[in-house]
């Protein structure tokens, strides 16, 4: 059997900038898959109104794409040993294509959620496929440079998805979205056939674990639907108990079936490493305060301070442009300091952005939410190169593919439940702050009054008939209500999101008693 060209073979090839010119390939690729994952935010109250569905269900665009892209992390390690990493890169693309057509030319929401779902798979089979390759081709003294170049590509894309997708939207229309990232795929999988080592043919499969794949997907969809869906049926319907008992279940039968396969999709023996385990539990905790301000943060600027799609993704454009500049330094970085140092500093600079967003509201000038997201994102280039490159340096040679997977499932894992937990605290607290402010509207509230009074004044003045005076200014006012209640809502969310980074540190504490960094 022909083995292919090897990563010798390609340096032989190409010389020493070879390692760029797959770096290059690679992240390619992976932008323009994971560019994927937020340009659809933007979309949300556009694809609400076109199909006729409230929040809970738009959010599953993001919800299917990252759930989806969760789970196939697991599969990097058994595509790349049936296929080699060159075809498995080369498979994956092609399988985004026809998710990309599926979820652009879509009747119904259903057809969406179908392409977001093959979109997520190529996404998550990516990131650990291209983190391994840029691993190999580095030598040790410089892994903190290309995990600074792979989380560039990671993170970049999606802060910059938002503003690409509003753009489309106000341009022609919400559709447009889901093409935007063809030609960069397009560009990577002729550069991918071309640099990419290992053969391009079939070869004979390995065992895979099936019993696993198909519990892990139980566990997370009914895990995420139930944290979708609990608002609207009640959180102790039947339906809602049944699915959390079911993902309870689901991720204990999980574990035991790892811990006795003979090709696991998550080695749990990883994690009897301290510097990984603490390594992987930040990664999670990253992965949940990234994906879920990423998801509120445009969503927020649109509903509350009445942001147009293009304006709510540029608002994210200089965070993007921080964190495109910061990677590299903080890259170099990692190879010379100590990793709790960066990653401890990151996550309080982020906890401080997510602090910052808590006093937004509908008259926070555009350039004040921009400098709060943009100091969130500053902690983000901190954190992901340090993160990575001292998480892999515990592995050994054998273990990469299987603790790349581990790692950005995880971090991936962190980013579904995030999503999922933010928007429903921000329902629920926007629930909360309606009717704690609604009982306040009474005919003794001297404000209320006043503000009814001045409304019914405009309406006259305006030359509105008498009759509509007061049914208007009520029907105003709960406009206001339910606006400051948003508001309010978003600000708790922003809180949490907050709270939970400052609770990473942690990990972190461990991660240095563990000596990793050294």
């Amino acid at each position: 059997m022909a083995s292919g060209p090897t990563i010798e073979d390609r340096f032989a090839q190409y010389g020493p900038s070879y390692r760029y010119l797959v770096a290059f390939a690679g992240m390619l690729g992976v932008i323009s898959m994971v560019l994927s994952i937020t340009i659809v935010n933007v979309a949300v109250p556009s694809v609400m109104g076109a199909y006729g569905i409230g929040q809970d269900l738009a959010q599953w665009m993001a919800t299917a794409f990252i759930a989806t892209m969760t789970i196939s992390q697991l599969l990097n390690n058994w595509l790349v040993e049936a296929f080699g990493q060159r075809l498995t890169f080369l498979i994956i693309i092609v399988v985004f294509f026809i998710g990309t057509a599926i979820a652009a030319t879509s009747p119904t929401y259903d057809f969406i959620i179908l392409g977001r779902i093959l979109q997520g798979f190529s996404a998550g089979v990516s990131q650990p496929l291209v983190m391994v390759v840029l691993f190999q081709v580095f030598p040790e003294n410089r892994r903190g440079l290309a995990m600074g170049l792979y989380g560039m590509a990671i993170m970049l894309a999606p802060g910059i998805g938002p503003f690409i997708g509003g753009l489309a939207i106000d341009t022609f229309s919400w559709r447009y979205i889901f093409y935007i990232p063809l030609p960069l795929s397009a560009a990577a999988f002729v550069l991918g056939a071309m640099l990419m080592p290992g053969p391009i043919e079939w070869r004979r499969l390995p065992p895979f674990d099936w019993a696993g794949i198909i519990v892990l997907s139980i566990a997370l969809i009914n895990l995420l639907s139930a944290m979708a869906d609990g608002q609207r049926y009640g959180w102790t319907s039947d339906l809602i108990m049944t699915r959390a008992a079911t993902a309870v279940a689901a991720i204990g039968i999980f574990v035991v079936l790892q811990l006795r396969a003979k090709s696991p999709l998550l080695d749990m023996t990883l994690f009897t490493n301290p510097a990984f385990s603490s390594a992987v539990l930040v990664a999670t905790v990253f992965g949940f305060g990234n994906m879920a301000s990423s998801y509120a943060i445009p969503v927020f600027v649109q509903t509350v301070g009445g942001y147009s799609a293009t304006a709510a993704g540029l608002v994210l454009i200089p965070a993007g442009l921080v964190l495109m500049a910061l990677f590299p330094v903080s890259g170099r970085v990692s190879d010379r300091v100590p990793a709790h140092y960066p990653i401890a500093i990151g996550l309080l600079f982020f906890a401080l952005g997510a602090a910052l967003m808590t006093t937004a509201d509908t008259n926070t000038a555009f350039w004040t939410v921009a400098i709060y997201t943009m100091i969130g994102r500053f902690g983000m280039g901190l954190i992901m190169p340090p993160l990575v490159s001292s998480a892999m340096r515990t592995l050994e040679p054998d273990q990469l593919n299987r603790g790349s997977g581990a790692l950005n499932f995880m971090r991936q894992l962190g980013g579904s439940i995030g999503i999922n937990a933010v928007v429903l605290l921000i329902s629920q607290r926007t629930q909360f702050h309606s009717d704690a402010l609604t009982t306040t509207q009474t005919p003794g509230n001297p404000v209320s009054r006043e503000f009814l009074d001045a409304v019914e004044h405009l309406l006259d003045e305006s030359g509105v008939p008498a009759a509509i005076h007061q049914p208007g200014a009520l029907h105003y006012l709960g406009s206001v209500i339910e606006a400051q209640a948003a508001t309010f809502g978003f600000q708790d969310g922003f809180s949490f999101i907050s709270i939970v980074f400052v609770c990473a540190l942690i990990p972190v504490w461990i991660l240095k008693r563990a000596g990793q960094g050294k």
